[in-house]
C-alpha cells in the first residue's frame, strides 16, 4: 500500500505545477490546463487525507466526486468562452484579452 506521505508529495507537486502553469502562461488553453491540474491536486489531498484521518469513511471521496463534476462543468463553460473569443479575435493569447474591455 502507497504511503500517504507519498501522495501528499505527489499532490503538492501537482499544485506547484499547476501555479507555475498558471502564472507563467500566456495561452488561455494552458491557463485552464493549469487551473484543472490544481483542483486535481485537491482532490488527490481530499481521497488522502480522508484514507489517512477516517479509513472507513467516505466522505473524502464523496467531495472529490463533486469537485471533479464541478471541474468538468468549469471546462465545459471555460471552453465555451474561449470558443466565442477566438471567434471575435481569431486569437486565444490572454493578453489579448484586454480588447475585449471596450
Amino acid at each position: 500500500m502507497i504511503q500517504i506521505e507519498y501522495i501528499l508529495i505527489v499532490s503538492a507537486v501537482m499544485m506547484f505545477a499547476g501555479v507555475f502553469g498558471f502564472l507563467t502562461r500566456r495561452s488561455t488553453l494552458a491557463i485552464l490546463l493549469s487551473i484543472e491540474l490544481m483542483l486535481n491536486a485537491t482532490d488527490l489531498n481530499f481521497a488522502a487525507i480522508n484514507r489517512l484521518m477516517y479509513s472507513g469513511g467516505h466522505e473524502g471521496y464523496f467531495f472529490t466526486l463533486f469537485s471533479i463534476a464541478i471541474s468538468a462543468a468549469e471546462s465545459a463553460v471555460a471552453i465555451a468562452i474561449m470558443i466565442n473569443i477566438y471567434r471575435q479575435l481569431k486569437d486565444t493569447t490572454a493578453d489579448k484579452l484586454s480588447k475585449l474591455k471596450w
